[in-house]
């Protein structure tokens, strides 16, 4: 069944045939972006919903303590990485069902590389009501951490966000290789296991082996890692580095692009909030 809307009354999605579901629960099920891992990234709205919520069921492998530790201290904290999804459903259903909240809490935002879509296909089914609020992912995280933009006039005005394939597909069309021949900005996800084969796409993209790469390792962690390297040499700074899971790689053409800058701030650019006098518009001399 498609999913059409969110639904935070309890209803759930419209199905396309336009058959009502079930009634809805009492209890809610928030799905929570808890950010690449610092607690201080968590949005006032996550925090309030960890913070009041009967039940916070999070990502443990992905979401470090320290981020639902605002949970109440009457609430049953769980940690998800050792259960299935069935097993998830069901704590999540016994606490709507018995007119509670749940957090359920993933990593960066709930949005991106995670589970959100069955999970909530399986509350939708008993009615119960869900919601989203969202949060930063890595590969904002570490731009930040390392004060870069994805976006560079002149350069890229784009933004790709991939993986490499593994155990789950990734269609043909949007194999690494192809996505990277456009040439803008990427963030590439959940492929640190093989560095080398994240170069070898890039090559075979015709991206330049001096291309500039940022590989943020555990952003927003205590022992946060990152490390610039090269398009051409990103497998052996992966190695040489130890990193493994939670890398996120930024390739950032940008930033071999030299001095360039946004039209915004120009005295003869005009836009709604600000007028270019008449003399600026024509030149120092007046009218042509």
């Amino acid at each position: 069944m498609p999913i059409t809307r969110n639904d935070a009354t309890g209803n759930g999605p419209a199905a396309s045939g336009g058959t009502p579901g079930p009634a809805p629960s009492r209890g809610h099920v928030w799905f929570v972006g808890a950010g690449p891992g610092d607690p201080e990234l968590l949005t006032l709205k996550a925090r309030r919903i960890i913070g009041t919520a009967d039940l916070v069921l999070y990502a443990g492998s992905l979401v470090p303590p320290q981020v639902v530790a605002c949970a109440r201290p009457d609430a049953r904290v769980v940690d998800s990485a050792p259960l299935t999804l069935e097993q998830t459903h069901a704590l999540l259903r016994e606490t709507a069902l018995s007119g509670g909240v749940a957090a359920r809490v993933h990593t960066g935002d709930p949005s991106l590389y995670g589970t959100v879509r069955e999970q909530m296909r399986l509350l939708h089914a008993e009615g119960i009501a869900c919601s989203v609020v969202p949060g930063v992912t890595a590969a904002f995280a570490a731009a930040a951490a390392a004060g870069v933009s994805f976006t560079v006039p002149e350069v890229t005005q784009s933004l790709v966000i991939t993986r490499l394939e593994g155990r789950t597909p990734v269609p043909e069309a949007e194999q690494l290789r192809e996505l990277a021949r456009h040439g803008c900005a990427m963030a590439v996800y959940l492929s640190a296991a093989a560095p080398e084969r994240l170069e070898e796409e890039l090559a075979a993209a015709g991206i330049a082996p001096h291309a500039p790469v940022l590989a943020a390792h555990r952003v927003g962690w205590p022992d946060q890692t990152l490390a610039w390297t090269t398009a051409g040499g990103l497998a052996e700074t992966v190695r040489r580095q130890g990193f493994s899971r939670q890398t996120v790689f930024l390739v950032l053409p940008g930033e071999a692009a030299g001095d360039t800058a946004s039209r915004l701030y120009a005295a003869d650019f005009a836009h709604g909030w600000r007028a270019v006098p008449q003399a600026d518009k024509n030149g120092p001399g007046g009218e042509d």
